[in-house]
């Protein structure tokens, strides 16, 4: 039976103190007369309640997180640590049932309800990333939400047998179809979206491609993909993850793109990177572009870095963006929440009545002081149900 649950004392994105009532899984009342006699009373402490935070870009498979210190040696470039990770995986002892699960963990705890999740498919370890990612996404469907991304990371047409595999995937219960920089890797973007386009449709998937390519080589391959979608109809159900190509140093140019963008409805992923250009989040989101963001790796063969804090990714877009203003750093919380949702697809995401009981609480005495200052998130919700406190998930992995 499911538990009725009252919400007293809490702010709703930050505004005027209220009570929330949740019953069967969802917001049932909003409001001081949303109390009632058979809720458990939770106190919020005038605590800002938010719905789960959504992270929209990840790798699940592959975080070393829990695991001895591995000695990072590998040089920055793209073939290089795809290369090594490949190579480093069996040696390591990775395993990505365990691994996911310890960053499923990681996420819950800081307030995540929902995580996308691309998964490798590759000719030498098949399928075990996405083998181990589902295992994880039923164990733990209490309290998070997974979607797994069919990523064919170290190349599409390059190593034979990898389509076969990413049809496989798709078949066996993966959410999307990913791709990963046409032009570059692959050598043949017309080849490599062809494979993914089919593959979308043929299972009735969304997209979702890394592109990494910067400057005119990623605009070119940002117009074949918009092309494409215009083509087939997938407005609105395609992503494209990185995009540093719109940081480039023409502003005419990544305008028309933007409004190109925003007119077949593809979305943008962005993590606010340090060391690349990355579409300017302000003027992307002003051209209508929906955006959403991500923690990418964290912790495995390609870097040292990451916690899955979404909160903490809001910052780094604000910083990486220049955004000092409270209202500008609000949107940049909305990107890692409604934006995320928008792109994911979430129904009944938010903090309304009839919305999906997926909170999160945070403490500050405004959002935009409690974003910045980052601390432990008070609870967690999933569907109504407590499954975090005080930054610390309210279930044991191994």
């Amino acid at each position: 039976m499911d538990q009725t649950v009252i919400l007293k004392n809490v702010r709703p994105w930050g505004e005027s103190a209220t009570d929330v009532l949740i019953r069967e899984g969802r917001i049932a009342a909003v409001g001081p007369a949303a109390a009632t006699m058979e809720a458990q009373s939770v106190d919020g402490r005038g605590a800002i309640l938010l719905p789960g935070l959504v992270e929209a870009h990840t790798h699940l498979d592959k975080t070393l997180y829990g695991m001895p210190w591995n000695r990072n040696s590998v040089p920055s470039n793209l073939v290089a640590k795809i290369t090594n990770e490949r190579n480093s995986k069996k040696r390591i002892g990775l395993d990505p049932a365990r691994q996911s699960a310890r960053q499923v963990a990681l996420s819950v705890g800081h307030g995540t309800t929902h995580i996308r999740s691309h998964v490798d498919v590759d000719t030498e370890h098949g399928l075990a990333g996405v083998h181990g990612v589902m295992a994880t996404r039923e164990k733990y469907a209490d309290v998070v939400d997974i979607e797994i991304v069919a990523f064919p990371q170290s190349g599409m047409l390059i190593r034979e047998g990898t389509k076969e595999l990413m049809d496989e995937a798709l078949s066996l219960g993966a959410d999307v179809v990913g791709g990963l920089d046409p032009s570059s890797m692959d050598l043949d973007p017309k080849g490599h979206l062809d494979v993914v386009f089919a593959l979308a449709e043929k299972h009735g998937k969304p997209i979702d491609i890394h592109l990494h390519e910067p400057g005119e080589l990623g605009i070119f391959t940002t117009r074949l993909i918009i092309e494409r979608t215009r083509a087939h109809a997938m407005g609105g159900k395609v992503t494209i993850s990185h995009a540093f190509c719109l940081g480039h140093n023409d502003y005419l140019a990544i305008g028309r793109l933007l409004e190109q963008l925003a007119e077949t409805g593809i979305a943008i992923m962005t993590t606010g990177p340090a060391d690349y250009a990355c579409p300017p989040l302000i003027r992307t989101l002003d051209a209508g572009v929906r955006v959403c963001s991500g923690s990418d790796g964290i912790r495995d063969c390609w870097g040292p870095y990451g916690n899955a804090d979404m909160l903490e990714r809001a910052v780094f877009l604000g910083m990486r963006n220049d955004l000092d203003r409270d209202d500008d750093i609000l949107r940049a919380v909305e990107v890692v929440t409604t934006g995320g949702a928008t792109v994911l697809g979430l129904e009944g995401y938010g903090v309304k009545v009839g919305d999906v009981a997926d909170l999160v609480l945070i403490d500050g005495e405004t959002l935009t002081e409690a974003v910045v200052s980052r601390r432990p998130r008070p609870l967690v919700m999933k569907r109504g149900r407590v499954v975090a406190r005080d930054g610390a998930p309210l279930f044991t992995t191994e």
